[in-house]
């Protein structure tokens, strides 16, 4: 499929660890058109070699899911990213026993950045979210296998964006004027000039927790008041595309329960994707390139492991009975 090929486009070649994978698409409904995206499990086969070139995976299509009372974690892509492009980390959170699930956000994703200029993109985000959460716990075939009260959430750039707001964040676009200088003709800021701001869409309670990566942030600390839920916060020591470290620590200073705050250190905003193989380097060097002494692959072993253990503490362990 033409979705497919984009989104492999979007994302490193190889995944180390083993896991059940397969795809998924979110049926259209009243509140958005039909979600593509991927699901990643925990899986008692042998690991084999998936080819969906250029893109390589190491784990079982379509494997049985394994265990019961998961925990599910969904996961929200930077702009123009793809359900796939934190597929090390789904990996990862899959063997240690979540199912996790990831979509294209429609209209601002690799295959379709129609409407990524436009405020409205970041108003359906969450929308987006919270069909994926209730089509994974209302409809997925494996949905008995999952606990309901077990919901973590993943989000990157514009995805970590998606989920303040998912935790009850709410936006202020005039905070960022960097974002917007007085000649910008990006439609997005014309809509703000003009006061077009769309209504912020409520928060999804069934959110336990939630690791917020290099945010793009439009918030202070009266729009981050309302949030309860606990945060792994982590930034870019260098930033990029519109993410200073400036802006992701005012999210850090303006939340009322304190996160659990990580710095990379020498990275990137592009940091937190998936490490790029060289085919992928060689169509999108941007996403790919780091800066001198930053080991995205080393990091990311343990970005996954701490993104791991944060979930285990505030999903796994506190909703043991």
């Amino acid at each position: 499929m033409r979705w497919l090929l984009a989104a492999a486009l979007g994302c490193a070649a190889t995944v180390a660890q083993a896991a059940g994978f397969a795809f998924i698409e979110v049926p259209a409904d009243k509140d958005g058109p039909a979600l593509r995206g991927a699901v990643w499990s925990p899986c008692s086969t042998p690991p084999d070699r998936i080819d969906l070139a250029p893109l390589v995976l190491q784990g079982t299509r379509d494997c049985p899911v394994a265990g019961q009372g998961l925990p599910l974690v969904v996961v929200s892509h930077g702009a123009g990213g793809s359900a796939l492009g934190h597929h090390d980390t789904a990996a990862t959170l899959a063997n240690a026993g979540y199912v996790v699930a990831a979509i294209n956000h429609p209209g601002d994703n690799f295959q379709d950045m129609s409407r990524q200029g436009h405020l409205s993109a970041f108003a359906t985000r969450p929308v987006d979210m919270r069909r994926l959460t209730d089509y994974m716990l209302g409809t997925w075939p494996q949905r008995a296998q999952l606990d309901a009260d077990k919901v973590g959430f993943f989000g990157y750039s514009r995805g970590g964006y998606t989920g303040l707001v998912a935790i009850g964040a709410k936006p202020d676009w005039k905070l960022r004027p960097d974002l917007c200088p007085p000649l910008s003709m990006r439609p997005l800021c014309g809509e703000i000039r003009r006061n077009e701001i769309p209504a912020t869409p409520a928060p999804d309670p069934r959110i336990r927790a939630a690791v917020i990566a290099d945010p793009l942030s439009v918030f202070d600390a009266k729009g981050l008041g309302q949030v309860s839920t606990p945060v792994q916060l982590w930034a870019s020591a260098l930033g990029g595309d519109g993410v200073t470290p400036q802006s992701v620590e005012v999210v850090l200073n303006g939340l009322p329960r304190a996160p659990e705050w990580q710095v990379a250190a020498h990275a990137r905003h592009y940091a937190f994707l998936a490490p790029c193989s060289s085919a992928l380097a060689e169509v999108a060097p941007d996403i790919c390139r780091d800066a001198p002494g930053f080991d995205r692959a080393a990091f990311h072993q343990g970005f996954n492991a701490q993104v791991v253990a944060f979930f285990q503490r505030h999903i796994t362990v506190a909703k043991a009975p």
